[in-house]
């Protein structure tokens, strides 16, 4: 396994990083995604420590917390050998402060997440989401306040705007308190807008991407090809619905492209799409998400080997579309509006 560094920071994450929003499936939600309890889930633990995996996501969202409590019996006895990273956003009750970012709702999270994943403290503490209502400055504080506690060691963020992220290190930079570790982000193949904004912050800040759904919410598997039936079991149509829309047709031309480079490779479908991912600029750690242990062992397999440079270029091909403004309009003067990628 490979390990990063969080940029600014001096803790290093594996490559590949396991998400366990498939453990518990409390709800007609999360059920699609996945049921996984305890036995099942030590098993799937076990295959990621063996594989050299150091740190697993959950969230206190994540099947009303049953996935927090599911990880921490699959972890019992090993605590001191991995990393955990949990969020709070999401609504938690029926109370007018039971969501966002609060120091009242962000306290209650903390400790709330705490008790369920039976450890003294969290390593890397996400904000779900951004919340417009609360003062940066509360948050912020309340973030600092949490880590002086040792409750926290790090802080991050996950799916906020360019402007949102750069306005909270702003805030953190003035009064000294910790910057975010890292952003947890949706980037996959049939999923790019990371790049447009959001990729040259991270490079231009030091901030590390954690990525979600790299696998397009389940179009990338190799399950969804041109010309042949939808999968008759897939969590698809019932996540898709709050997930970013893809045509059909973009997403046989990119699964058209993974086919021919894994038939190149060796590789299987997934495998390529994890491997180009890991290949971009800002990327610190993958998150896999695996219902079964066949999954898991196939997706851990997407390290330890790179694509070549022909390969990047046509998966690139494939999956490009033109960005929103403005974007599109300053890549006709790259000279002084370099890209990224």
């Amino acid at each position: 396994m490979e390990y990063r560094l969080l940029p600014g920071t001096g803790l290093k994450v594996s490559a590949l990083s396991f998400g366990a929003a498939t453990f518990g499936g409390t709800n007609e939600f999360f059920a699609a995604w996945g049921k996984t309890e305890v036995d099942e889930a030590r098993r799937l633990v076990d295959l990621c420590i063996d594989a050299g995996i150091n740190l697993f996501d959950t969230a206190n969202g994540y099947s009303d917390g049953r996935s927090e409590e599911v990880l921490a019996a699959a972890l019992k006895g090993r605590r001191d050998q991995v990393l955990i990273s949990t969020k709070a956003f999401f609504p938690t009750g029926s109370g007018p402060n039971d969501m966002g970012s609060s120091r009242f709702h962000l306290r209650r999270a903390v400790e709330d997440s705490l008790r369920r994943l039976d450890t003294d403290y969290i390593d890397i503490f996400h904000l779900h989401g951004f919340d417009a209502l609360t003062p940066i400055e509360e948050v912020q504080q309340t973030l600092d306040t949490l880590i002086r506690e040792g409750k926290i060691r790090y802080s991050a963020c996950s799916n906020f705007t360019g402007w949102q992220l750069m306005k909270s290190l702003a805030v953190a930079d003035k009064h000294g308190w910790p910057r975010f570790a890292a952003h947890q982000v949706y980037y996959s193949l049939v999923g790019r807008d990371y790049e447009w904004e959001l990729m040259p912050l991270g490079v231009e800040e030091r901030i590390g991407a954690l990525v979600w759904s790299p696998l397009g919410w389940g179009r990338l598997t190799g399950k969804i090809r041109r010309g042949q039936p939808a999968p008759e079991q897939s969590r698809l149509p019932k996540t898709a619905a709050i997930g970013p829309p893809v045509s059909d047709e973009h997403v046989y031309n990119v699964v058209d492209a993974l086919d021919a480079i894994a038939a190149e490779t060796g590789k299987t479908v997934p495998q390529v799409a994890l491997n180009w991912l890991l290949q971009r600029p800002t990327i610190s750690s993958v998150i896999l998400g695996a219902r079964n242990e066949e999954q898991l062992k196939q997706n851990l397999a997407a390290v330890g080997w790179n694509l070549t440079a022909e390969q990047v270029a046509k998966l690139d091909t494939a999956s490009a579309l033109t960005p929103v403004y403005p974007y599109w309009w300053q890549r006709n003067f790259t000279e002084r509006n370099p890209t990224v990628v």
